[in-house]
């Protein structure tokens, strides 16, 4: 190979590791099962991820400006409990029940933005709080119990996370739509660029100009209005929920988000290959699955996975296997 060829290959794989991993993984997975990609499969595969990655999608946003959002878990919780709850309220129903979760949900996520953003606190340890309090906000407000919907055919409100257009599942249509509108918003706008500067260097963006606390509190109400749009689809997936439905997933969403190559020290990152992400941790899970894997061993499994991917990407980023200081 001449040396042009080896370094469009070297630049190829610096910008698209993970995606390539993504390809290799879908083709090692499809030559030991051709079922994993058939279109039902693939389908469901998209449309079981789609609560994790819409919640992805606004983490994203997060990342790039430079903190981390652990309280999604319990926040979709709570989502998912208000809206059922407001949804069997005769004075709501469900047309007044989605936009008054969607509220009260973004109110959470602007009380974040503005500890983090306006008073400067450690994100971690505010979204780490935030976790624990959102819960017990979500036990309060349920009071210990969970939520149904009594009379489930008589609602259209289950659109959201059973119906289909054309073949295709609502969530899945959601989860599509949401990662185009949030890609050109973040790479096409002058708010997205305010991002990756806020998180490349808060002081240089800050004597910029930038408007550092108003950036990092509207990238925490992104967040916020994607975990809503999570907790809509999965209460009317399933037409109830568990007060701890969402519990735990702040850490898958994260994953996700770091697969796909954010940087944890901000900056850097795209919604495309956040998507990438969620879908390796997704299809990851249903090729084990097909594989027949006990569901033990595909935790194992999956760990493995996920770092040779994150490995291959930022090998392939500094041109080497091991890191030259090693």
């Amino acid at each position: 190979m001449t040396d042009s060829r080896a370094k469009a290959l070297g630049g190829l794989l610096a910008r698209q590791g993970i995606l390539v991993a993504f390809v290799l993984f879908m083709v090692g997975f499809a030559l030991w099962n051709p079922r994993f990609i058939g279109i039902d499969n693939v389908f469901g595969v998209i449309r079981s991820s789609a609560i994790l990655g819409v919640m992805a999608l606004g983490v994203t946003f997060v990342v790039i400006g430079g903190n981390l959002d652990l309280s999604v878990g319990s926040m979709m919780s709570f989502s998912a409990i208000v809206v059922l709850d407001l949804h069997e309220n005769p004075a709501f129903g469900p047309a007044l029940a989605i936009p008054a979760m969607f509220a009260m949900t973004m109110a959470l996520g602007a009380l974040i933005g503005f500890l983090v953003g306006y008073l400067k606190l450690n994100s971690l340890i505010v979204t780490l709080g935030m976790l624990s309090a959102i819960h017990g906000l979500t036990l309060a407000y349920s009071g210990g119990q969970n939520m149904d919907i009594a009379n489930q055919q008589a609602t259209w409100f289950g659109v959201f996370g059973r119906g289909t257009v054309a073949g295709v599942p609502i969530p899945v249509l959601m989860f599509g739509g949401l990662a185009l509108i949030l890609a050109v918003i973040l790479a096409k706008t002058p708010f997205g660029r305010k991002v990756y500067a806020v998180g490349g260097n808060g002081t240089a963006a800050t004597f910029s100009g930038i408007p550092r606390a108003r950036v990092v509190f509207m990238t925490y109400l992104i967040s916020s209005f994607c975990v809503a749009t999570a907790g809509l689809i999965q209460a009317s997936r399933t037409m109830g929920a568990q007060n701890t439905v969402g519990q735990g997933m702040e850490l898958e969403v994260l994953a996700a988000v770091i697969l796909g190559g954010a940087s944890l020290l901000g900056g850097s990152g795209t919604v495309f290959k956040t998507v990438i992400g969620v879908l390796i941790l997704g299809f990851i899970q249903n090729g084990l699955l097909l594989a027949g894997l006990q569901f033990y061993a595909q935790f194992v499994v999956t760990w493995v996975i996920i770092i040779l991917a994150v490995w291959l990407d930022i090998a392939a980023k500094r041109g080497r296997l091991w890191s030259p200081i090693a």
